[in-house]
């Protein structure tokens, strides 16, 4: 279930952002989504397919796929987990004036977390069928994407303030 939890987080969580904190993102009107920046349309673009990519994955398993053992689950939860940190990062180099200073922190956690990735990927799912490897492929492509696209903002804005 925590595995669940740490799928679905992001995709409820940035909307939610963007909607409590409009002025911080750049965006004049939320309502117009012409005017929101580039980077903003790439998350969207890499986090969806992910999310969705994520909750088959999971849906894949609980109805009788490849069984998960508890090694490869800690090892799946230990990566998922960076993701807390790495979103409250990138949530506070997005409303900080001078979002520099925490862009060295966000790449650490996000090395930290691809090499967890890598680990779960290489020790445990080289058993995984064509079905999950594309799961896992859209899910962790599509969550790179986004990172990436959030940071480039990150980037743009600490350039125009800074």
């Amino acid at each position: 279930m925590l595995t669940l939890v740490a799928v679905v987080l992001p995709a409820l969580a940035i909307p939610l952002l963007l909607w409590l904190a409009p002025t911080a993102w750049a965006m004049p009107k939320l309502t117009a989504p012409g005017s929101w920046p580039l980077q903003i349309w790439f998350m969207a673009a890499g986090g969806v397919p992910a999310t969705i990519a994520g909750l088959l994955d999971w849906r894949f398993h609980r109805n009788g796929g490849r069984r998960v053992g508890r090694n490869e689950h800690r090892a799946e939860l230990a990566a998922l987990t960076c993701g807390v940190p790495l979103f409250a990062l990138l949530t506070v180099a997005s409303v900080v004036e001078a979002p520099g200073p925490w862009l060295v922190p966000i790449v650490a956690v996000a090395l930290l977390m691809a090499g967890l990735i890598v680990f779960d990927e290489v020790r445990f799912h080289r058993a995984c069928g064509r079905y999950e490897t594309a799961l896992h492929r859209l899910l962790v492509g599509g969550h790179a994407v986004a990172f990436l696209a959030w940071l480039s903002w990150c980037v743009d804005r600490g350039a125009v303030h800074g």
